[in-house]
């Protein structure tokens, strides 16, 4: 188990707490050299402490691992470029980036307020884009140069953004955004051999506490399904050397379950190879979704 990612230099944002901490930690156990990165924030992105991303430092060191805490902002295009720079200047190079962080301000649309939009999608949206744009051009420059790069990157999406949330239109959005980014990058930055992964998670952390769908499969027997140390094995071994081939995918992981997202696909189809009067679509539209396959529910299945 040690040899998995053995000597691998990985950064995991928003790891003080929750799902990342696992990351981390699970990284750390399996041989890897971790940077360990959180602001220390609130679950709605205020306020800031050294204290979570240390204290998950201080616990791989005590364990025989190696890590080091950083507390920049990876919404900030400064902050996201000093994070991976620290991973190359401490370890001489990045193998591994997982974006993690996240916050919530969930609100029904018509009470959201643009500061509780403008949080989410920064924080969610802008902070997985940053640190890959950073990260993609150190693994560029080496390509460039001649070395044989194998490089991976997990991003995290979520049902709420694959499936859809009430009360999150906001954290649906970006997590939707960061499902696409995952795709577009898969195939952007293959030619320098990284290859980029996103994981749909549930979990009990801070950041799903009161979401009764997350709270009523929680189980005291032994097996919790909802731990949060469930999610890392799957992220570990997306961002190990043994994921070669497998790019450009969204996996849903809960508790034990695995599942490879399909995506959006066209569905029943109509052409009527002209241009459409929009009086005949009264009996075209409603009849392509009578034959189409519902959406799924949160737990994506459909409904």
């Amino acid at each position: 188990m040690q040899e998995l990612c053995e000597g691998q230099v990985v950064v995991v944002t928003g790891a003080g707490n929750g799902i990342g901490r696992c990351h981390a930690l699970a990284f750390a156990q399996v041989g890897a050299k971790v940077v360990v990165n959180d602001v220390g924030a609130a679950r709605d992105g205020t306020g800031a402490s050294v204290g979570p991303a240390q204290a998950v430092v201080d616990e791989i060191v005590a364990a025989g691992g190696e890590a080091v805490a950083n507390t920049d902002d990876i919404s900030s295009w400064d902050g996201a470029e000093r994070l991976i720079r620290q991973a190359v200047d401490t370890y001489g190079r990045l193998d591994t980036l997982v974006n993690n962080a996240g916050i919530l301000r969930d609100r029904m649309l018509v009470n959201m307020e643009e500061a509780e939009w403008d949080a989410v999608i920064r924080v969610h949206l802008k902070g997985t884009f940053a640190p890959t744009r950073h990260a993609a051009a150190h693994w560029r420059d080496r390509s460039k140069a001649g070395e044989e790069v194998d490089a991976r990157v997990v991003n995290t999406a979520s049902p709420s953004g694959i499936f859809g949330n009430v009360g999150q239109a906001n954290y649906g959005a970006a997590k939707a955004g960061i499902a696409s980014f995952t795709l577009i990058t898969a195939e952007e930055l293959g030619r320098y051999g990284v290859r980029v992964n996103a994981i749909a998670p549930v979990a009990l952390t801070r950041m799903t506490e009161g979401l009764s769908n997350v709270e009523s499969l929680s189980r005291k027997d032994g097996w919790d399904p909802v731990d949060p140390a469930n999610i890392s094995p799957l992220v570990v071994w997306l961002g190990s050397p043994e994921s070669r081939g497998v790019t450009g995918r969204v996996f849903s992981v809960s508790g034990g379950r695995i599942s490879v997202n399909e995506g959006w696909v066209n569905g029943p189809t109509v052409d009527a190879g002209r241009q459409w009067d929009p009086a005949e679509l009264t009996e075209i539209v409603p009849a392509l979704v009578a034959q189409a396959a519902p959406n799924a529910n949160m737990n994506g299945q459909r409904k």
